[in-house]
């Protein structure tokens, strides 16, 4: 099993997570290029727009959450971590393309 640790640059705490991680070969086709991303884990309970509404949005087509604007200051990246350590199904990831 993984474990990830992720530090919330602003508080300094870790959180750790088991199980799986998101995997950037299965994102999704309409995220914008960047860090962030939404995988095929999504289950569409926009957990992550209600944390960083002005990076994640529901799809166009309405099935799953996405990532349509990556973090652009402090503030909208510390939010996107925060979304990333709500999601239930580990369906966000950091490892993508800079």
């Amino acid at each position: 099993m993984l474990e990830a640790v992720k530090i919330n640059l602003k508080t300094g705490l870790a959180s750790k997570k088991s199980g799986n991680l998101a995997d950037k070969s299965d994102k999704y086709k309409d995220n914008v290029p960047g860090k962030f991303y939404v995988d095929r884990e999504c289950i569409f309970c926009n957990v992550c727009a209600n944390a960083a509404p002005d990076n994640f949005k529901i799809s166009d087509d309405g099935t799953h959450d996405v990532v349509y604007k990556q973090p652009e200051n402090e503030d909208e990246e510390d939010a996107c971590y925060e979304a990333l350590e709500l999601c239930p199904v580990y369906a966000i990831g950091d490892d993508g393309e800079e």
